[in-house]
């Protein structure tokens, strides 16, 4: 595994584990972190058939600008060909997942571990 030396922002901490981009976000997710870290996913999921795994662990608040970061990495990308995983165990994160529907999209894994070792499929369509 491997990690940057030091984290992009407050928010994020980007690392490579097993051929995967992780973006671990922490802290409270709102529009002035979200504009923070949108440059850092877009940059994450800019190349041929990325491999990324979002990871919410550290997430305390996590409100619309953070679905719409998750949206938007999900798009890019499907676009490329590529795969995304979600790491969530918050309950208010998960029901507002649940209520947007994308958790059918983006599926939340409970562990890290268990997004890095899900078998290779698509997240859902465009």
């Amino acid at each position: 595994m491997q990690q940057d030396p030091a984290p992009p922002t407050a928010h994020l901490r980007v690392r490579a584990d097993r051929g995967h981009t992780v973006l671990e976000f922490h802290g409270e997710i709102d529009i002035a972190s979200a504009a923070e870290i949108a440059p850092h996913l877009d940059r994450a999921t800019s190349g041929p058939t990325p491999r990324v795994v979002i990871d919410l662990s550290g997430v305390e608040f996590f409100d619309c600008s953070g679905l719409r970061l998750l949206y938007r990495a999900r798009r890019r990308v499907l676009e490329r060909d590529g795969r995304i995983r979600l790491v969530c165990t918050h309950p208010l994160t998960l029901r507002m997942l649940r209520l947007t529907g994308l958790s059918r999209l983006l599926p939340p894994q409970p562990t890290r571990e268990a997004a890095l070792d899900r078998p290779e499929a698509a997240s859902g369509s465009l």
